[in-house]
C-alpha cells in the first residue's frame, strides 16, 4: 500500500543527483565557470530545480536536461531571461502534451484551497458560448451554503449575460468575472426569448430581464464537498444519492459517516453525482472507491508511474495503492464503512475530472461502472505541491512550512506522474464517454437531488426499469467553455497526499 505520510508515516529514500553539490542542485565548483552572473530570481531557480527533479516529462523537455545547469553563468543567464516562474514554465519548461500544470504566486492560497478554503462569492456556474457569435452567457449550477451568494436572490438554472453592464464575450469574461474586482453585478436574462424551440443556444434566445444581482467575494470560504446525500426509495430499491463536488481530505471522515448512514438504511444501489467534481486528493478517491466496492486490502486500486529519476527509486509497494479498510483521522484511524456494491451509477459532465475519473478507472476492473451524462475531462496525471524547500525535496509539508525559503512564496503544481488501474489502463486523455448519454440542457437543469432532475431520473430509470417523471432527451445543449471552479487555485487537480519523500541530493 502507498505510504501516505498523513496516514502511515514518512517514507525515506535516496536519489543521487548527478552533478549536484549544494542544496539548490547547482554545482558551484565548475572549472568551466569563467564569468560571474548574478541570479535575479530565486523563484526561477526553485522552479527549474523542482521541475528538473519531479516533472513527468522531464526527459522530453530540452531545457530541463541536467546539462542545462553545468555552467552556472550560462544557467543563471537563462533563468534571468524569464520574468517569473509563470513566464519560465509557459515559455520554456511546459511539455507540449501538458494541459494541467499550474502555479500560484502564494503557496498559502493553493494549500488552503486544497483544504476547501478559498476566496469566493459562493456562486458556482458554468460559462458557455452562444452558437451564433462569440458572446458568452453563464448559467448557475449551485450555491455554496453560508456564502455571499447564499444570501442573494439567485438560484440554480438562472442565466446571466452581463457583468457591470458589459456583455460577456470570449475576450472579456476572464477579466470581468475572474479579474481583480472582488465586487460585481450580474445582469440576469431570460432564456428562449425568441420563442423558437432549439437544440443550441443562440444570442437571440436570451434577453435581459432587468434583474441584477450584486455579489462580493469573501476570503476564507469553506466548501463542504458533500453537497447532497439522501436515500430515494423506488419500489424495492433503496437508492443512495451522493452529490460530491471535490475530493477534499478534510472531509474524509464525514464522507465515511455518510456511507455509514447509507449502510444502516439498507441502500441497495448508489448514484454518485460527480458532474461538477473537478478532482482533488488521490487518497480521498481511494477511500470513496473502497466505500463503494469493499475493504479488500489485497486488491489493487491503482499503480503510479513517475519520471525515470523518481520511478527507479521507488519500490513496488510504494507505487501501488490498494483498497482501504480504515480511514485516517487526526485522532487515529476508524473502520471504513462500505456498501460492497457490484455496480455504481456515476453522473458526469465535461467538468468531471482527475480524481473523479480515477474513481471510474479504478473501479472498472472490479464492478460495473455505469456512467450517465457527458464525456469527462480526460485528466489522467497526478501532481504534488512544490515550494522552495530543497531540504524536503521541494515538497510542501505543513510540518516543514517554516523551512520554506522566506524570499520565495511561489508554489508550483506540476504533473508528476500517471495513475494506472489494476490492469494497467491509463489512456483516457480524451475522457470517459458515458454508456448512457444524457447531456445537461440549459432550459431544464432541474433541482439537484430531486428524483425528477434529468440525470438522476435517468439513473433511477436504469436501476428500477421504471420510467421516472418525464426525462428530456432533447433541449438546449450547453457549449461550455469554462466554469467558476476552473478558476480556483486547485483547478482540475489530482494531487497526492504526500508531505515528504525525503531525497538525498
Amino acid at each position: 500500500m502507498k505510504k501516505y505520510l498523513k496516514n502511515f508515516g514518512v517514507l525515506m529514500f535516496a536519489l543521487v543527483m548527478t552533478g549536484c553539490s549544494n542544496d539548490d542542485g547547482v554545482s558551484t565548483e565548475n572549472p568551466l565557470d569563467k564569468d560571474t552572473v548574478t541570479l535575479d530570481s530565486e523563484a526561477n531557480l526553485f522552479t527549474w530545480n523542482a521541475m528538473n527533479l519531479w516533472y513527468f516529462w522531464q526527459a522530453d523537455v530540452t531545457q530541463l536536461d541536467d546539462s542545462v545547469n553545468d555552467i552556472r553563468s550560462d544557467f543563471y543567464t537563462y533563468l534571468n531571461s524569464y520574468a517569473d516562474p509563470e513566464d519560465l514554465i509557459e515559455n520554456s519548461l511546459r511539455f507540449s502534451e501538458d494541459r494541467f500544470t499550474f502555479y500560484n504566486p502564494e503557496y498559502s492560497t493553493l494549500v488552503d484551497a486544497q483544504q476547501g478554503v478559498f476566496t469566493s462569492n459562493g456562486l458556482e456556474y458554468g460559462l458557455a458560448r452562444f452558437a451564433d457569435n462569440n458572446d458568452v452567457y453563464g448559467y448557475v449550477r449551485y450555491i455554496i451554503p453560508n456564502s455571499n451568494a447564499a444570501g442573494a436572490d439567485i438560484a440554480r438554472g438562472e442565466i446571466f449575460t452581463h457583468v457591470d453592464g458589459v456583455q460577456l464575450n470570449l475576450d472579456n469574461y476572464q477579466e470581468l468575472l475572474f479579474g481583480s474586482n472582488a465586487n460585481y453585478t450580474l445582469g440576469m436574462a431570460d432564456l428562449n426569448a425568441s420563442g423558437v424551440q432549439a437544440v443550441e443556444v443562440r444570442s437571440t434566445d436570451v434577453a435581459l430581464n432587468g434583474k441584477e444581482v450584486a455579489l462580493t467575494e469573501e476570503a476564507g470560504l469553506n466548501e463542504n464537498p458533500i453537497f447532497i446525500h439522501t436515500v430515494i426509495e423506488q419500489g424495492s430499491s433503496k437508492i443512495g444519492y451522493l452529490m460530491y463536488n471535490g475530493f477534499t481530505r478534510n472531509y474524509d471522515t464525514e464522507l465515511n459517516d455518510v456511507f455509514g448512514e447509507f449502510k444502516s438504511q439498507g441502500v441497495t444501489d448508489l448514484v454518485l453525482d460527480l458532474r461538477y467534481n473537478s478532482g482533488g486528493s488521490v487518497n480521498s478517491a481511494r477511500y470513496l472507491s473502497s466505500m463503494i466496492y469493499g475493504t479488500n486490502t489485497n486488491e489493487l486500486f491503482l499503480k503510479q508511474r513517475w519520471n525515470s529519476k523518481i520511478q527507479s527509486q521507488l519500490s513496488a509497494s510504494f507505487l501501488e495503492d490498494y483498497f482501504a479498510d480504515m480511514v485516517s483521522t487526526e485522532a487515529g484511524s476508524v473502520p471504513l464503512n462500505t456498501l460492497n456494491l457490484s455496480r455504481v451509477y456515476v453522473l458526469t459532465t465535461r467538468s468531471s475530472a482527475s480524481a473523479s475519473e480515477l474513481i471510474i478507472n479504478g473501479l472498472d476492473p472490479y464492478i460495473d461502472v455505469i456512467q450517465i451524462g457527458g464525456t469527462t475531462r480526460g485528466k489522467n496525471e497526478f501532481s504534488i505541491t512544490l515550494v522552495d524547500n530543497p531540504d524536503n525535496s521541494y515538497i510542501y509539508s505543513e510540518s516543514t512550512r517554516n523551512d520554506i525559503n522566506p524570499r520565495v512564496s511561489w508554489a508550483i503544481q506540476p504533473l508528476t506522474g500517471r495513475n494506472e488501474n489494476s490492469v494497467g489502463f491509463s489512456d483516457y486523455t480524451a475522457g470517459f464517454d458515458p454508456e448512457i448519454p444524457q447531456p445537461e440542457v440549459v432550459d431544464n437543469l432541474g433541482i439537484l437531488g430531486d428524483p425528477s432532475e434529468p440525470l438522476l431520473a435517468r439513473a433511477i430509470q436504469e436501476i428500477t426499469g421504471i420510467s421516472a417523471r418525464a426525462i428530456p432527451v432533447e433541449g438546449m445543449e450547453i457549449d461550455i467553455i469554462s466554469s467558476s471552479s476552473m478558476q480556483y487555485p486547485t483547478r482540475d487537480n489530482m494531487y497526492l497526499d504526500v508531505e515528504s519523500l525525503k531525497l538525498k541530493n
